[in-house]
């Protein structure tokens, strides 16, 4: 399974963030994965954001769940994140993942990852 995110890598203060991930060789409907967005902050740790299940259902963290939303695109493969309001300190690299667990932040973890994506958070 092949993952790449894809948005852009500047963004505005205030304004949402969106990232895309593409799943290849693998199906985001089949039964039991989870498919995921973290990010890891410059001279910081792995943080989990969020993940939508095969089903559908999503899961956020709790710092950001006003913030964030996870939707996906089955027809595409791709699922997507929206990350509303942000600011300079949401700059970090953006990784999309995926697997049979969620929730954490540890790479381990996860099954499949992107390459990430650098976005930067400035006017």
């Amino acid at each position: 399974v092949r993952l790449r995110e894809s948005g852009p890598e500047l963004a505005i203060p205030s304004q949402t963030l969106s990232l895309t991930c593409t799943v290849s060789l693998g199906s985001i409907t089949t039964n039991g994965y989870y498919w995921t967005w973290l990010r890891q902050p410059p001279g910081r740790g792995l943080q989990w954001l969020g993940t939508i299940s095969s089903s559908g259902d999503t899961y956020c963290t709790p710092s950001l769940k006003s913030r964030i939303s996870i939707s996906k695109d089955t027809s595409s493969n791709q699922f997507t994140l929206d990350l509303r309001s942000v600011t300079p300190g949401d700059t970090a690299f953006y990784y999309c993942a995926g697997g049979k667990e969620y929730g954490s932040d540890w790479s381990y973890n996860y099954d499949f990852w992107g390459q990430g994506i650098q976005v930067t958070v400035s006017s």
